[in-house]
């Protein structure tokens, strides 16, 4: 959000407000390592919305991402949340399309949840508003 921040992988949570369109998101991030996996749904109490960053160049852990992805969209406390998927990386030669991770997600199969994959830089910040601004307009929808 137009300030550059050097990041180290999350041990634990870190929470942040950001504020887009006037509308204020309270953010939590949860690190994704296997061994913090089992806490993640002591998170979900009142989740509006979930974000997940897929590596667009790791096509090994795909699968991964979409086991665990599917583990959270199951979970009794985010059965009214709104899934967004940042496809990160994509300034990356080489790496997998929004098309081909959406495909590998399944994310068609999703039916009982909103969801908008979006492409995105984070060094850049490239595509980060807009898959934000998709969250906004889903409050409105409701």
């Amino acid at each position: 959000m137009n300030e550059v921040v050097h990041t180290s992988p999350t041990i634990g949570s870190n929470v942040e407000e950001i504020v887009v369109n006037n509308t204020h998101f309270l953010m939590w991030d949860i690190g994704g390592q296997e061994s913090l996996r089992s806490s993640w749904n002591t998170y979900y109490t009142n989740t509006e919305f979930v974000i997940i960053v897929v590596d667009s160049t790791d096509r090994e852990r795909i699968s991964v991402t979409k086991e665990e992805l599917y583990r959270m969209l199951a979970h009794e406390d985010l059965k009214k949340a709104g899934l967004l998927i940042f496809a990160n990386k994509q300034d990356v030669k080489g790496c997998m399309s929004v098309a081909e991770i959406s495909q590998s997600l399944q994310l068609t199969s999703v039916k009982d949840h909103q969801w908008h994959i979006q492409a995105c830089c984070a060094l850049t910040g490239e595509g980060l508003c807009q898959g934000l601004e998709w969250m906004t307009s889903r409050l409105r929808v409701r």
